[in-house]
């Protein structure tokens, strides 16, 4: 994942020291104080996306962005970061070319979650396919903390696998809510979300029965989705469990 590299373009040397240490966890980075420097790195460099502010000095974050595609010079997603933080503004955002809106102040599971959702569109098909089938069946990859850990301290990388826990907690109780309503196709939405997060943090059983869950949903095998969702419930509780008192994460 490191072999991925993004652009953080934001005037503010605190925001900016914020980004690279979320960002830091999982890719490589560079960064540019405005808009004329983000294009001039742009032409003379490579980036798999680019986190663009908006309001900034000499050039500003729309600006840049019309400079980016009229000179063509990067098809990689633009993502707009922004204080302006109503559906509204993103929308306006959304209709001025960027790909997607992030919202200050900064959360880092939205951040690394919407850099994923994109990044991932740029790897082929097959590629992710393959990816999938080489996950192990494990119940905890802890070779994803190691690799984490080369980049950041244990206490940053242990909140980052507590806010994952806490999300699977989160979705697990709309498919509950779901299930009553016999919502099934929001439920595989769902699903889907838990199982390619556990997937990048090495919750390999819960990827494993996530994969097993959906593919029942998928062919309308409805019957047992009420204890599928228990069990579901209990995969993520043993696995925070594991968070709590695994010693690379608890040094």
């Amino acid at each position: 994942m490191k072999a991925n590299k993004v652009l953080i373009v934001d005037d503010n040397n605190l925001n900016r020291k914020v980004f690279e240490h979320i960002i830091g966890l999982m890719y490589q980075f560079d960064i540019a104080e405005n808009g004329q420097v983000a294009l001039d790195k742009i032409r003379n460099g490579h980036f798999d996306l680019i986190l663009m502010d908006i309001q900034m000095p000499v050039l500003d974050g729309i600006n840049t962005l019309k400079a980016i595609k009229s000179e063509n010079l990067t098809d990689a997603p633009v993502v707009a970061v922004s204080a302006f933080a109503n559906q509204k503004d993103r929308d306006y955002f959304i209709s001025m070319g960027f790909d997607d809106f992030i919202p200050k102040p900064i959360k880092p599971k939205m951040l690394l979650e919407t850099l994923e959702l994109y990044l991932k569109k740029k790897n082929a098909e097959s590629a992710n396919i393959e990816a999938d089938e080489q996950l192990s069946d494990d119940e905890f990859d802890q070779n994803k903390v190691r690799q984490l850990l080369k980049y950041n301290s244990s206490a940053n990388i242990k909140q980052v696998y507590e806010e994952f826990v806490q999300e699977c907690e989160t979705l697990l109780a709309e498919i509950k809510v779901l299930a009553v309503k016999k919502d099934f196709e929001a439920i595989g939405d769902k699903l889907h979300i838990i199982k390619g997060n556990s997937g990048t943090f090495g919750a390999m059983a819960i990827y494993t029965y996530c994969q097993k869950f959906e593919k029942n949903i998928k062919s309308h095998n409805f019957e047992h989705t009420a204890e599928e969702s228990v069990y579901l419930g209990w995969l993520i509780d043993s696995f925070k469990t594991k968070i709590q008192h695994s010693e690379l994460l608890n040094p």
